[in-house]
């Protein structure tokens, strides 16, 4: 398997082990009208994919190498990122209306988010984990091909990220919506929020962990 293939198979595992931006689109999806939830859902897909696009951006030009060696600018992407987490884990957690609810009844429309607000969401979850800045960093180079032209080899890669994004979470937000639509009894319901906020604040705990070697 040449180069390309290698950083594909590597980075589809990567995006399809459920993380809190799985969490997230499928949280989205549940809380909406059936008929809205496809289109919606997909704005906070976009958020995520736009989000990796960037940090590819940043790997692909040299800067993400210049953020990971600095501890101030990693420090403040990490801990940044691990305050966002174990906010939106407790809300899920303590509020019977949490940042992460996968609801049997969809909430009213004067009640949901704006279309921005979808985005946004899913751009600062992924933002918030230098994981996938690392991700990039660490390993991008390992699957350039010194003998093909760069820039072309980093435009597939780079498309790759995005589609890959695309496909994995709307598959998340798929499952959110079917699951929302089954009518799941509220101890379902209930230990499904559990689970996601415990997952998010696992996912915060293991971040603060996580050094620059």
């Amino acid at each position: 398997m040449d180069g390309y293939g290698l950083f594909f198979v590597t980075t589809l595992m990567l995006i399809m082990v459920p993380g809190p931006s799985a969490m997230v689109v499928a949280a989205q999806a549940a809380r909406h009208s059936p008929h809205d939830q496809a289109h919606r859902a997909f704005l906070g897909v976009v958020g995520i994919a736009s989000a990796d696009g960037l940090f590819f951006a940043l790997s692909a030009t040299g800067i993400a190498s210049l953020i990971v060696a600095s501890a101030t600018l990693f420090g403040i992407i990490k801990w940044l990122g691990v305050g966002f987490l174990l906010y939106l884990g407790l809300s899920a957690l303590l509020s019977a209306r949490g940042a992460i609810r996968l609801d049997a009844q969809p909430v009213s429309r004067t009640a949901l988010p704006s279309s921005s607000k979808l985005f946004q969401q899913g751009a600062l979850i992924q933002l918030a984990n230098p994981k996938a800045l690392m991700y990039f960093t660490a390993l991008l180079p390992q699957f350039i091909d010194p003998g093909q032209p760069l820039a072309l080899q980093l435009f597939w890669m780079g498309a790759t990220v995005f589609v890959a994004d695309l496909i994995v979470y709307s598959l998340y937000g798929w499952l959110g919506a079917h699951l929302a639509n089954q009518r799941l009894q509220g101890g379902w319901v209930t230990l499904i929020n559990k689970a996601a906020g415990s997952l998010l604040i696992y996912t915060g705990i293991k971040m603060a962990l996580i050094d620059r070697q």
